[in-house]
């Protein structure tokens, strides 16, 4: 003890510079770990303006939710939608003294110490709601003391920022329920499919008791753990007179109901359109600031989700029906050609061979070449048939109903067959070649010779097109050309009635942005052409001349209910309401009694359309409308290679029956309400009587006539004549 002593006599200078330069060194600790400690605290700003990650909603124009945006799937609502019971019931269970502490509750936090260290262990916790309510919208959830402290300090900061009320109503909307629901609102879609307003006492029990813990307490796969602690949750709910001791009784040994997952597709009924909508959002989002996943936008499209409902099931019914046929009638052992070049690039793109070293490569082309699995999968997906199919509003061009592909109930990312291919279009592309004829002056009943012709081709060659059906005829008017869609009638309309380039001009000015080549063969459809384009281009035909630009996006508005963005229709005039017309009474024809009849055995209200068939059955397409609605159909393969192998493939088989079934649904849903409507002839069509014995025009002397217009025929015995083709000099606007 006296060498202690003496030691410290002798060093006593040294002690004293020793213990101010630990209290400096203990000082300077405490002030960078403060200053350390609120770096991480949420800014005053942040406090008095929380922005929690909201879902964004898209709805269908009749108010049903078609999908969802979010990292976090959130749905803010006011605490007056929010049942009482489920609020008390909260702060019965979660926080008992939270309407008389001030962040912290401190009498709490000594109890649960004194427990765990009892315990050896962190059995208890005691984070008020207030704490729980900083680590959801500030703060990380990392374990640690300095996370706690500021956990608290944030608490502390919260409770004089807000009032009781406004912090429960902002906990309820951002704490996680599990199963992907962030917020109360997201929870009770999730787990019962009903609205917070709508909960029972027994489901808001369930939904406090997971808070605790939601993927311990998750009731799909721990049931008896979601019993035991709803039945907790209920215990302290009537202990604090939340519930009655009758209301206690009658549900304290109620089974558990939630929502059954197994009847709920991964997508919305409408996943392509709302894909085809998100890239579009994201642009968007760079033009005015906002985040889809995080901004709780509600986002209003065109679509009208009954109509949707009933275009996925007239793809569905359609293609599995063509799909068993198509299946027995395909050969890979005669199309061995085709499989080995899908298998080929099949095997390059998979994960195997591209993250394979070089030098291993042809090895594993040649392990999944023989790999009986992958061949079969490989032809499986080669032969599936493909739809694209699209409605739009004949008057506006908003998009009632998408199915970019039969995979519209799995389908996560991939192609969408309405916007995302080009394909030819077949005979489809033939009423723009008579479009032109009749605006030059040729009426519907004008011939042309329905005989073969040989044509010099560029490179030198020679082409010699066909008919369909291998046949061909005498004197054939354009009406007829259409109607039953023949091939030399039309190459002879754009050799001799309407120029190529002209042709050219007008489909362009119709809608179709993309090149078409300059050749007689344009007139069968040799170009190629996006679904989406080529329908908004015939919806000119039902829109009386007006083009009617294809849209989806409504408006969109922010969380707080501001418009964002507002779209209207884009319309501009095109074509003659007259020529329009014609157009519109010749398609008629080719449903009523044509190519196109297969739509009359669903459908029997006013109709026009047209069938497009390419070569080899490749493409089958099929364009209809009404006066109110304008559909395009695309079926085929999305290896171009496969192709169907008879008179199946053609428009008016593989494509029209899908307008015809969903014509029917549409027309017999009276929620829907779409009124009997005709096409209205515009004034300016002249109707002129024709001779059907002479071709000339009629006068009062001929007893029977054929109405140019109507289609209606009628052979007279003799009639006094005038030159049909005079009649186009000076015609001016008259349409016949």
């Amino acid at each position: 003890m006296d060498t202690l002593i003496n030691f410290l006599k002798r060093n006593k200078k040294k002690i004293f510079v020793i213990a101010i330069a630990g209290k400096i060194l203990s000082i300077l600790f405490f002030w960078f770990y403060w200053q350390y400690l609120v770096s991480g605290l949420p800014s005053l700003e942040e406090l008095e303006n929380p922005k929690p990650e909201l879902a964004t909603k898209v709805y269908s124009v009749d108010g049903e939710i078609l999908d969802q945006f979010f990292i976090k799937n959130r749905t803010y609502i006011p605490l007056r939608q929010i049942p009482a019971t489920l609020v008390k019931g909260l702060v019965a269970t979660e926080d008992k003294n939270f309407y008389e502490h001030w962040g912290l509750d401190v009498t709490r936090i000594f109890k649960a110490m004194i427990k765990n260290v009892l315990a050896l262990r962190a059995k208890e916790g005691a984070s008020t709601l207030t704490q729980q309510l900083a680590r959801n919208l500030y703060l990380s959830r990392e374990l640690s003391i300095t996370r706690k402290l500021r956990e608290a300090l944030t608490a502390i900061q919260i409770e004089r920022t807000y009032t009781k009320d406004e912090i429960l109503e902002m906990y309820l909307n951002v704490a996680y329920f599990g199963r992907s629901g962030y917020g109360v609102s997201a929870a009770a879609q999730v787990f019962f499919n009903k609205s917070v307003k709508d909960l029972d006492i027994t489901e808001c029990a369930l939904l406090i008791g997971l808070l605790k813990g939601p993927a311990f307490y998750d009731p799909y796969n721990h049931p008896e753990r979601a019993v035991d602690r709803r039945d907790i949750v209920l215990n302290e709910m009537a202990e604090d007179e939340v519930i009655s001791p009758a209301e206690f009784d009658s549900v304290k040994n109620a089974n558990i109901i939630v929502r059954s997952f197994d009847d709920i597709p991964p997508a919305g009924i409408a996943p392509h359109f709302v894909e085809y909508l998100r890239q579009q959002l994201l642009e968007k989002g760079k033009q005015y600031g906002f985040d889809i996943y995080r901004d709780g936008l509600s986002i209003y499209t065109t679509i009208d989700s009954r109509m949707q409902k009933y275009a996925n099931h007239a793809v569905e019914e359609h293609v599995g029906e063509y799909q068993a046929k198509f299946n027995q009638s395909w050969s890979w052992t005669k199309n061995n050609d085709v499989l080995r070049r899908a298998l080929d690039k099949a095997a390059k793109e998979s994960d195997a061979y591209r993250l394979a070293k070089k030098e291993l490569r042809k090895d594993v082309l040649k392990k999944l070449k023989s790999n009986t699995h992958f061949i079969d999968s490989i032809k499986k997906m080669n032969q599936t048939i493909e739809a694209g199919f699209v409605a739009l509003d004949a008057h506006t061009g908003e998009i009632r109903a998408m199915v970019g592909g039969i995979n519209f109930k799995t389908f996560k990312y991939g192609l969408n067959h309405v916007t995302q291919i080009k394909r030819q279009p077949g005979s489809i592309f033939k009423p723009f070649v008579y479009t032109v004829a009749i605006d030059n002056g040729y009426p519907p009943s004008y011939e042309l010779p329905n005989q073969p012709i040989t044509l010099d081709n560029p490179d030198g060659t020679r082409w010699s097109p066909s008919n369909f059906d291998g046949t061909f005829g005498g004197a054939t008017t354009l009406r007829e050309g259409v109607k039953w869609s023949i091939n030399l009638v039309a190459i002879r309309t754009i050799m001799e009635l309407a120029p190529i380039n002209q042709v050219i001009d007008y489909a362009h000015r119709l809608g179709i942005n993309e090149e078409l080549p300059p050749y007689p063969s344009l007139a069968l459809g040799t170009g190629e052409v996006q679904p989406l384009e080529i329908t908004a281009a015939f919806n000119v035909f039902a829109n009386e001349g007006v083009y009617a630009e294809p849209f989806g996006l409504l408006r969109i508005v922010d969380k707080d209910g501001r418009v964002i963005e507002e779209n209207v229709p884009k319309l501009r005039d095109v074509l003659s309401k007259q020529t329009a017309y014609l157009l519109t009474t010749m398609m008629a024809d080719a449903i009523n009694g044509g190519t196109g009849t297969r739509v009359r055995n669903f459908f029997h209200r006013p109709a026009a359309g047209k069938t497009g068939t390419t070569q080899d059955y490749s493409d089958a397409w099929f364009m209809g409308f009404t006066p109110q609605l304008t559909c395009g159909t695309w079926i085929g393969f999305d290896n171009k290679a496969v192709h169907f192998v008879s008179s199946d493939g053609q428009g008016g088989r593989a494509a029209a029956p899908v307008f015809g079934r969903f014509a029917q649904y549409v027309y017999d849903d009276a929620s829907i309400g779409l009124p009997l409507a005709y096409f209205q002839m515009p004034d300016g069509v002249v109707t002129k009587s024709i001779c059907m014995e002479s071709k000339k025009i009629a006068t009062d002397l001929c007893p029977e006539v054929y109405d140019e217009v109507f289609n209606e025929k009628y052979l007279p015995e003799s009639c006094a004549v005038h030159d049909l083709n005079k009649l186009k000099e000076g015609r001016g606007n008259i349409r016949f």
